[in-house]
């Protein structure tokens, strides 16, 4: 089974970068975002498994979407990256959280 992962950023991610950026044995499909909307979309769309978010969005923000994840979902696990690392750590970060996760669901 396939695991459906949402990456959040302060910004936008070009998917085709982030494609070429994980590790090419990952059985993922990715869903990007850079807000509480974005997230609210995904997960109306389908099953969200895996949340992985950078140290960019606001506090308040981050809190937010952590509040509605668990609000609809017992399964999805969220990930937040550290400031220190910057933008260049995001998806050296990302393939780091997937690597160490199981898709058995």
């Amino acid at each position: 089974m396939r695991t459906r992962v949402m990456l959040l950023g302060r910004t936008p991610f070009d998917p085709d970068q982030v494609r070429a950026a994980l590790d090419a044995r990952l059985d993922v499909d990715i869903v990007t975002g850079t807000s509480l909307e974005d997230v609210r979309s995904a997960f109306d769309d389908s099953i969200v498994d895996v949340v992985i978010m950078g140290a960019g969005i606001p506090l308040a923000d981050r809190l937010a979407v952590i509040d509605h994840i668990y609000t609809v979902s017992d399964a999805t696990t969220v990930h937040m990256k550290d400031r220190a690392s910057g933008m260049g750590g995001m998806m050296p970060f990302v393939n780091q959280v997937l690597a160490g996760l199981t898709t058995d669901r």
